[in-house]
């Protein structure tokens, strides 16, 4: 297995730990070397040269395109070879203080120059079917990426509460049953009116730089002015105590057939979830 010129117990002390358990967010900088963004930068363009049934369009037809596909992994080489032989699984147990990592899966965003959709506020797990607290999401932009156009983490919100899941153009809940979630809290609006009353965390971004994220973390991000593009590798990483969690409905990303494999709260013991990740 590669080894990062970095070892990640450098990249990834007990401040850092300290900081993703407080703010269920946090940066790390030149996480990945020249190779690694050389890999996720052909698995990106690899998707978006061959976009898979579950890959859509999350802006408006009057806006730039933006891009989301997922669950490539198995069919784009440069993406399994970054997922197995990157650090990004160690850096995520780490974050999490999990002895194993597994895959959960991939998810590729890519907003052209000129997309004006703005990435509602939302937290991940609701939209999932998994259960637990030890997890991380990397968020590894391939491009340079100002913080007007970068990621953006309400930290400590990873504490909860669940708010509901909502589909990103027209608000619908798909998801939970309407009113059986709390709705979002108005953060533009809390901070207009107190710019204290939430912490946003954001960064400027440099190819190599990652943000790693609680699957609970509210985040969400601005669209991009230009001239350049945002091409962005997501791998979303289970921990010691993630379980399956069925729900009555389809999932995103949904996962086929796997209810009949797995019973409810069943450690992701699966061909789809490998083991990346061993302390």
């Amino acid at each position: 297995m590669r080894i990062n010129i970095v070892p990640v117990t450098e990249l990834i002390d007990d401040t850092t730990r300290e900081a993703y358990a407080r703010d269920g967010a946090v940066v790390v900088r030149q996480a990945f070397d020249a190779e690694h963004v050389q890999w996720a930068t052909a698995a990106i363009d690899a998707n978006l040269a061959a976009l898979s049934p579950r890959a859509k369009r999350a802006s408006a037809v009057d806006d730039a395109p933006f891009i989301e596909d997922f669950c490539n992994w198995q069919r784009l080489p440069d993406m399994e070879r970054f997922i197995r032989e990157s650090p990004a699984a160690q850096i995520a147990a780490e974050l999490s203080g999990s002895a194993q990592t597994r895959l959960y899966h991939d998810h590729v965003l890519v907003k052209e120059p000129g997309t004006r959709q703005r990435t509602p506020w939302h937290q991940d797990q609701p939209y999932y079917n998994v259960d637990g607290v030890q997890n991380a999401s990397m968020w590894f932009p391939v491009d340079p990426v100002p913080k007007e156009s970068s990621l953006q983490i309400v930290a400590g919100s990873h504490s909860g509460p669940w708010y509901m899941p909502r589909t990103f153009l027209d608000a619908q809940a798909k998801w939970f049953p309407e009113g059986s979630l709390a709705d979002l809290p108005d953060f533009e609006g809390d901070m207009e009116r107190d710019p204290n009353s939430w912490r946003i965390l954001s960064w400027d971004l440099e190819p190599g730089d990652a943000v790693f994220f609680n699957m609970l973390s509210v985040h969400g991000a601005a669209g991009v002015a230009g001239p350049g593009r945002r091409r962005v590798l997501s791998i979303r990483f289970l921990g010691d105590d993630m379980v399956h969690a069925p729900r009555r409905w389809t999932t995103s990303p949904p996962f086929p057939g796997l209810d009949a494999e797995l019973p409810i709260g069943a450690e992701m013991d699966h061909p789809l979830f490998p083991v990346l990740w061993n302390r």
